[in-house]
């Protein structure tokens, strides 16, 4: 039985960090823009969320504890 990926949305910050690390394990988040970062997101497997919703404080949060996550802080 194959497991259904998480619902993510945009103040799923933390489930997105490790959804984006499982599958993009090769980007480093200092080399994400905002923008690609929403990119990145918006096809992750699960997120079910408004893409006009998006803020950039939301971008830079998720990018931060990406950032935190990524570099073991």
């Amino acid at each position: 039985m194959t497991q259904q990926p998480l619902q993510l949305y945009w103040e799923s910050t933390y489930a997105i960090t490790v959804a984006l690390m499982a599958h993009y394990p090769e980007q480093n988040p200092e080399d994400v823009g905002l923008q690609e970062l929403a990119e990145l997101i918006e096809s992750l497997p699960g997120f079910d969320d408004d893409p006009t919703m998006v803020t950039e404080r939301i971008l830079l949060d998720i990018q931060t504890v990406w950032y935190e996550e990524a570099t073991n802080l």
